[in-house]
């Protein structure tokens, strides 16, 4: 194994390190919602990941201290929505501390298992959560897909570098 002589000067670890690191990894974005007390919650997230084929499982991240984080940690079944890039708007909603996620002009319904389901997205399912995971500040969700639809219309909406970004051929 060589050396290579361009890399940077490395640095200790630290949340700085890892967020830095991490704007350089695109990655899909994803809205997970969840039926709550007062009304429906959901989150911006692009820690989606598929975890088993046989028994369909996915994970996803979501902090201890997210506004959604009280109605997912009691959910029995939550939504998970494959953004497009035409819901740059909706992304920065669902991310957004404080925003009217769930109103106008965000479109959904109540749907399987009363979870919100987003319209207009590339793809959804609702999952069954298996396990929430400590995982330092945040929990990662094992959730296992119980029903879903892949047949929306478009092209993936991504995250990089701070900001959401087209797939570009």
């Amino acid at each position: 194994m060589t050396a290579t002589s361009d890399l940077g000067s490395p640095r200790l670890a630290s949340p700085d390190l890892l967020r830095s690191v991490f704007r350089r990894h695109a990655a899909g974005v994803a809205v997970i919602t969840a039926r709550g007390d007062t009304g429906p919650v959901g989150f911006t997230a692009t820690s989606l990941a598929s975890v088993s084929a046989e028994p369909p499982m996915l994970s996803f991240g979501v902090g201890t201290g997210a506004s959604s984080w009280p109605a997912v940690s009691r959910a029995e079944h939550v939504g998970v929505h494959i953004l497009g890039e035409h819901q740059e708007e909706l992304a920065a909603t669902f991310a957004r501390s404080g925003a009217d996620r769930f109103g106008a002009p965000t479109s959904w319904r109540e749907g399987p298992e009363g979870v919100p389901v987003l319209d207009d997205v590339l793809a959804w399912m609702v999952c069954r959560v298996h396990a929430r995971v400590p995982a330092g500040d945040h929990r990662i969700v094992l959730a296992e897909v119980r029903l879903g639809d892949p047949a929306g219309a478009g092209r993936p909406l991504l995250y990089h570098q701070g900001r959401f970004n087209g797939l570009r051929d």
